[in-house]
């Protein structure tokens, strides 16, 4: 994904351009509002993270432009306001969502995740997501394990997709639950390992590797070795 990032904090700026390098994101920064624009304008972008208060140019005004330009590349505003009144002007002006700081990194990229699906084309090759034999039809929800359907319940569905949307990289369990759950932490349920065993279950065959894999004490990904 290639992501500009629109923030006159310098220190801010740097640590999310390292963080999303290290997830194997390109990035591109600006430090005011009237570069921010020309750059989303004229740049391939596929997300924006927008401060709001920015010099020139203030992080609204940046995203009404671009939208008023149909600029349609998903923006995620940055902000320390966070009142209900400052969240209803940044969507209106035209955001995807919304993130008050100090923001804890890994919502940061759930959000980044859940935006980046939400978005995503609907191009025929983009609603079919395939991993070795298990194919992932998201216009009709349906999957099959070597060309079998297989039932699956929603919660289910959603950490599929989140997977193989991306299956080289390696998502933690807080990543997880972030996106799917909607929370940081897990109440000692382990309620990520009881769906991934689920999944695993039925979508490994009994003589082959287990469809997702575990790497210890990080999180989880589809099987690197699966062809």
């Amino acid at each position: 994904m290639r992501v500009l990032i629109v923030e006159d904090d310098a220190r801010i700026s740097d640590f999310l351009q390292r963080a999303l390098k290290s997830e194997g994101h390109n990035t591109v920064a600006a430090k005011d509002g009237h570069s921010g624009l020309e750059l989303a304008g004229n740049g391939d972008f596929d997300l924006i993270l927008l401060d709001l208060m920015l010099p020139g140019l203030s992080g609204l005004e940046v995203c009404q432009a671009l939208r008023m330009r149909r600029v349609d590349v998903p923006v995620i505003m940055l902000t320390a306001l966070d009142t209900a009144e400052d969240t209803v002007r940044g969507l209106r002006m035209g955001a995807d969502d919304y993130i008050t700081k100090p923001f804890d990194l890994d919502e940061l990229l759930a959000r980044i995740e859940a935006v980046g699906r939400r978005t995503r084309t609907t191009n025929d090759a983009d609603q079919v997501l395939r991993a070795g034999e298990v194919v992932f039809d998201l216009r009709s929800m349906a999957v099959t394990f070597r060309k079998e359907p297989v039932e699956c319940t929603a919660k289910e569905l959603a950490v599929l997709e989140l997977l193989m949307s991306d299956p080289e990289r390696l998502l933690s369990r807080e990543r997880i639950l972030n996106n799917i759950w909607g929370v940081d932490k897990d109440p000692l349920t382990n309620v990520v390992d009881v769906y991934i065993s689920k999944l695993r279950k039925k979508l490994s065959s009994p003589d082959g590797p287990p469809f997702i894999e575990t790497v210890r004490g990080l999180g989880y990904r589809i099987n690197q070795s699966l062809e």
